[in-house]
């Protein structure tokens, strides 16, 4: 019993090393982007290195759910950690941005079929008065790796150079390859199933549109454009015959009977709306703090520190007392603490100090830490073994998409009312055309000291103005999804975590 119990967290920690790697990849990498560009050149191609690989995850998470579900998860999360090392492997070697982004893209491969199975096989291999603690650990992991991914690129750019921040996955995937396949041991029997073809074609068709319509609108192409129209509509011709794909197939993808199960859609809403305002905190504080306090990237990064310790308690608190009260009662917790602190950013101004920020982003990340460790709890719950990994797949994918979809909407937000902000302040004004001109051109120099110091302080002051209200207008933009969360909790239901009592298990 002592060994079984040795290598249960032997396991965990397997699982844990593989999440943390994964879900922090897309964060590192944004951090060193510059330095990228800077050595490979591409400038004009450097979302695709960030596009591929989210294109890739979100495609990949439904199927290799679906699979896992099929066949065992054992032998899909390996494949997806062998993959994933091997594109990490690639993109150390790069060398030239195309190249970068195909590698990537591999990477993305592993890394769909890493997250969901990871909190699925917790699910499976522990019992319920357990399993709340033990997905507690695995979403603080995950809540922790959003805000330690931006930190740990910049270090290991610094110090190191860029090729280290794919170079860094390879011992840590190494030594999670090494406790999973020795340790974790299957139970559950899996039966081999007709694989619904024409969902996985549809669903990645559809997946793949959309997301290159939103990472490449009003960047690479205008809204309006014939590319990013096609692709919107490639995405809903696809969609709908994947639905329809989905209602005829014997065994789908995506069991669409699950949406009928009132804790599983409320658990699948609110993961897409915590994902799509979670996302903005972790883009726009950092920007916030360079900008306004004139602070560096890496202070920018250490800033975040408080988030990440309030979503980390939050995630393990949600787990600990999930056996104790319902999830909508955890989640109205989660929602207040969320929406309280989401609304104090929101009234920040230039003289808001930087105690009251720390204060404000523990509130806001106690919130959301919640949400890491119920939501995927509460999609499996009461589910059958073979469910299951469609159930989580499923979870995580709205999550991802979410933070997709808030971070181009948001960001567009942030973007025009900063860029009307500052029209507004200029008008009229002489003599600052050339200093504005230059500023719009490379909007970078209000983030590099050096640069910072040469703007006149009228317009610097200006900027600083127009950055921080527009930063903090989108904060309180954020209370409208965060209000629908709201909402949708008190359709949660009473349901809870059983824990079987010991006649019973006897």
């Amino acid at each position: 019993m002592v060994n079984e119990h040795s290598n249960l967290k032997l396991v965990v920690t397997g699982l844990l090393l593989a999440i943390l790697m994964s879900a922090m990849d897309n964060t590192i990498v944004a951090t060193a982007m510059g330095t990228i560009v800077s050595d490979l050149g591409g400038f004009d191609k450097f979302i695709w290195v960030t596009s591929a690989y989210m294109v890739a995850v979100m495609a990949g998470m439904p199927i290799f759910g679906k699979l896992s579900d099929m066949y065992g998860r054992k032998r899909f999360f390996i494949f997806g950690l062998v993959v994933f090392l091997f594109g990490s492997a690639l993109c150390g070697i790069a060398q030239s941005i195309v190249q970068l982004s195909i590698f990537r893209a591999i990477q993305g491969i592993g890394g769909g079929a890493l997250m969901p199975i990871a909190f699925t096989i917790v699910f499976d291999i522990f019992p319920p008065e357990k399993r709340g603690k033990m997905t507690g650990l695995l979403g603080a992991v995950f809540g922790a790796s959003s805000v330690l991914g931006p930190l740990l690129g910049a270090y290991i750019t610094d110090y190191f150079s860029w090729h280290w921040i794919f170079y860094v996955n390879v011992p840590i995937g190494i030594v999670s390859f090494i406790l999973i396949t020795r340790y974790y041991k299957e139970s559950l029997e899996y039966s081999k199933q007709k694989i619904d073809w024409i969902g996985a074609i549809t669903l990645v068709i559809s997946v793949v549109s959309l997301m290159f319509a939103l990472e490449l609108g009003g960047k690479e192409y205008a809204w309006d454009s014939l590319p990013i129209v096609s692709l919107f509509s490639s995405f809903a011709v696809f969609f709908v015959a994947f639905f329809i794909a989905e209602l005829k197939a014997a065994e789908p993808i995506l069991p669409l009977w699950l949406f009928k199960r009132r804790l599983f859609a409320t658990s699948q809403i609110l993961s897409f709306l915590y994902g799509g305002t979670f996302i903005i905190l972790t883009v726009f504080i950092p920007i916030f703090v360079q900008a306004v306090y004139g602070g560096s990237a890496k202070n920018a990064g250490l800033i975040l520190t408080p988030m990440m310790l309030g979503s980390v308690a939050g995630s393990s608190v949600g787990g600990i007392f999930l056996t104790k009260t319902s999830y909508r009662n955890l989640m109205l917790l989660s929602i207040v603490s969320y929406a309280v602190g989401m609304f104090f950013l929101g009234t920040m101004t230039i003289d808001t100090t930087q105690a009251l920020l720390t204060i404000y982003m523990i509130l806001v990340g106690f919130g959301v830490g919640f949400s890491f460790s119920l939501l995927p709890t509460a999609s499996l719950h009461n589910l059958e073994p073979q469910y299951r990994g469609s159930a989580n797949s499923t979870n995580s994918f709205l999550r991802s998409f979410g933070m997709t979809l808030g971070i181009t909407i948001f960001g567009t937000l942030q973007n025009n009312m900063f860029t009307d902000k500052l029209k507004e302040a200029f008008k009229g004004m002489q003599g600052t055309g050339s200093q504005i001109g230059m500023f719009e051109m490379d909007p970078r120099q209000i983030f590099q000291a050096d640069e910072r110091a040469n703007i006149p302080e009228m317009v610097l002051d200006k900027i600083i103005l127009a950055m921080s209200d527009s930063i903090t207008h989108t904060f309180l933009l954020s209370l409208i999804p965060i209000a629908l969360a709201a909402i949708t909790i008190f359709f949660m239901g009473n349901s809870r975590v059983e824990v079987p009592t010991k006649e019973k298990q006897e």
